[in-house]
């Protein structure tokens, strides 16, 4: 499907995270939610977190900018058909990503059903 807006799109990254149980999200400290086209080294690349799990941070953290997730517009709407699709798979790569930030790695999305 082409891609969305970026404001439509920007959006539904929202809607995702107003999806997120407020405790969990009032748990998520130094991160921000961003929204780009593609990733220039994986443009296949639905989402990407950058930065320092929750659960790797330490006494030497302070300071540090904020960690990034990123959710890729266009390669998200690529792998959709269709409107409904692309809500879905928007709210499935921002728990995945944010579920990064708590320092669950990719084999435990899977077995969670994240993938």
């Amino acid at each position: 499907m082409r891609p969305l807006p970026l404001a439509v799109f920007e959006g539904l990254v929202a809607d995702a995270l107003d999806q997120v149980p407020p405790d969990l999200l009032a748990l998520m400290d130094n991160v921000v939610v961003l929204v780009e086209d593609r990733n220039a080294d994986e443009p296949d690349l639905l989402g990407l977190y950058e930065g320092y799990a929750l659960t790797e941070r330490g006494w030497e953290y302070g300071g540090a900018l904020p960690d990034r997730i990123m959710v890729y517009r266009e390669a998200i709407c690529d792998i959709c058909s269709t409107a409904e699709e692309v809500v879905e798979e928007v709210t499935i790569t921002v728990v995945h990503e944010i579920a990064h930030h708590f320092g669950i790695d990719d084999d435990r999305l899977h077995e969670l059903g994240w993938a």
